[in-house]
């Protein structure tokens, strides 16, 4: 078999019907412009909400961490690779989220893989009936490709359908442990979880609540401390998951639960196991940005402001339903045709958005995706909202 020649009629398939990826070279300039081919764009596709990524004193805790340090870590946590910067970073998150520990792992995606590993190995050994995922349609690849990949069984609701997960929990075997799976920011539609129902949901039935904060944390809270926190319902969060390439600017991610759910973590969770531990350089320039965070309210209040200002400005446009102050603001377009030609005039008016088509959205709702920056000016949103206007007429 030609399996380059099986490839390349895969990937001609893909372009005929527009849906061939290409890596964009991108050299970021600041938080707010980027430069490709060498053109200067403003740019509203980076998830780098705060521009932790460029702020001085997140970068000098990092160098410090490096010169003291070294640039890797060497080794697993388990074999030597978990620092005394590492200890400290999860501290500072487990104090953050107001759990009682966190384990640091490579990446958000691992971080999910990990806590869907502990939770299908605990549950199996729990008892005769194992456990089961009820998790939500529109939840991220890395959480349906974890409860997939462990071969456990899992049901799917609509998004945000309660009332359907509430069949799913009063249908389940006795004994059962249920697991409901769910983002608190979606990452695709910038809308949110329905956690004052899940809170009510749960005082009806026993269920452990896993949720991904990815796109919640940095930008919703007290201090940035997530979405959960915002409404007052981190008590019915027993499993959050912390993305440190979003709001905090740099790389990796976090679970954070009790202490008895982190050393789980630790002896069952397989990506952490058998992954290097981040760089201690990375470790303290997270630490830093929580500091940051919760010392610069204003940086949450001009974010918010700014979304608020691009989905009103943009209101009736294809849009769909989201929080009015999340700084992920779809434009749903025909099809993916369209969403790359909008994308490719924008850069011609010197906007770099992103263009997001199937498989990462379904069928039918190609679009823009934009997202905001605590950093950007009322005058750039503003112009943005003009050109693009200007474009879809």
């Amino acid at each position: 078999m030609d399996l380059d020649a099986i490839i390349n009629n895969q990937l001609s398939e893909r372009q005929r019907v527009h849906q061939y990826r290409r890596r964009p070279v991108v050299r970021r300039i600041d938080p707010t412009h980027v430069e490709i081919d060498g053109h200067r764009l403003v740019q509203f596709a980076s998830n780098d909400y705060l521009g932790l990524s460029f702020d001085q004193e997140v970068i000098a805790a990092a160098q410090e961490a490096m010169n003291a340090h070294g640039l890797g870590s060497g080794a697993a946590g388990l074999l030597g690779g978990h620092s005394p910067i590492h200890a400290s970073a999860e501290l500072a998150l487990a104090r953050w989220k107001g759990t009682q520990g966190s384990v640091l792992l490579p990446s958000g995606y691992q971080a999910n893989l990990a806590a869907v590993r502990t939770l299908t190995a605990i549950g199996q050994s729990a008892g005769k009936n194992g456990i089961q995922f009820l998790v939500d349609k529109l939840v991220h690849a890395s959480l349906i490709d974890a409860v997939q990949g462990m071969g456990a069984p899992m049901r799917i609701f609509p998004h945000n359908h309660l009332e359907k997960l509430k069949r799913r929990l009063a249908d389940a075997p006795a004994g059962q442990l249920q697991v409901v799976v769910t983002e608190s920011i979606f990452s695709m539609d910038g809308d949110a979880a329905d956690l004052r129902g899940l809170a009510e949901l749960k005082q009806q039935y026993p269920f452990v609540l896993l949720l991904d904060e990815a796109h919640a944390s940095g930008v919703y809270g007290p201090g940035g401390s997530g979405y959960a926190a915002e409404l007052g319902l981190r008590e019915i969060v027993d499993i959050s998951v912390v993305t440190f390439s979003k709001g905090l600017g740099c790389i990796g991610g976090a679970i954070c639960g009790s202490d008895a759910f982190c050393q789980g973590v630790v002896n069952w969770g397989r990506p952490y196991i058998y992954s290097t531990s981040i760089p201690p350089a990375i470790a303290a320039g997270l630490e830093k940005g929580i500091e940051l965070i919760g010392q610069n309210p204003h940086w949450q209040e001009q974010l918010r402001q700014r979304s608020r200002q691009l989905r009103q400005g943009l209101a009736g446009r294809h849009q769909v339903p989201g929080l009015e102050d999340c700084p992920i603001v779809p434009v749903i377009l025909e099809d993916e045709q369209q969403a790359m030609e909008v994308a490719r005039l924008m850069r011609e008016k010197g906007y770099w958005v992103s263009a997001v088509r199937p498989p990462t959205v379904p069928r039918g709702s190609s679009r823009l995706r934009m997202t905001v920056c605590a950093r950007h000016t009322e005058k750039q949103v503003g112009e943005l909202i003009q050109g693009l206007k200007q474009v879809i007429a």
